[in-house]
C-alpha cells in the first residue's frame, strides 16, 4: 500500500470476515486436505500425526456455522473503495472482522497467538 503512493495510487484493503462461498465450502477443503494428506511423505504424516488432520477438519465445521451469507457487506465496501472520493485505508467487512480480527490485531503478539 506504501509502496504505491509514491506512484499516485490509493491502495485500499478490504479484509472480510468468514463468508459463505465456494472457497470456504467445508466439504471442498476437507477433499483438498485429505488429497494433499495423501500426497505429503510418510516423514511429514508422522511429524504432524493423523489426529492434526482430523482436529483441523472438526475445527473448520464448528467455524462453518459463523459464516455470513451476505456477501453483499463485502461488495459494499468494494464499491465505496472504488466509487469514493475519500475511500477508507481498511474496510473490515463482517461482525467477526470487526469485533473478532480487527482488535486482535492490536494486541500484543504473544497474546493474539494464544488466542
Amino acid at each position: 500500500r506504501l509502496e504505491m503512493r509514491n506512484f499516485g495510487v490509493k491502495v485500499c484493503m478490504i479484509e472480510p470476515g468468514y463468508f459463505k462461498t465456494m472457497i470456504t465450502n467445508v466439504e471442498n477443503l476437507e477433499k483438498n486436505f485429505y488429497d494433499s494428506w495423501k500426497k505429503l511423505p510418510e516423514e511429514i504424516k508422522e511429524s504432524y500425526g493423523e489426529g492434526y488432520l482430523r482436529q483441523f477438519a472438526a475445527m473448520l465445521k464448528v467455524l462453518q456455522k459463523g459464516y455470513n451469507s451476505n456477501l453483499s457487506l463485502v461488495t459494499d465496501c468494494m464499491e465505496h473503495a472504488l466509487t469514493s472520493v475519500h475511500p477508507r485505508t481498511r474496510y473490515s467487512p463482517g461482525w467477526d472482522a470487526k469485533l473478532l480480527y480487527l482488535p486482535i490485531s492490536y494486541l500484543p503478539s504473544a497474546l493474539s497467538d494464544s488466542l
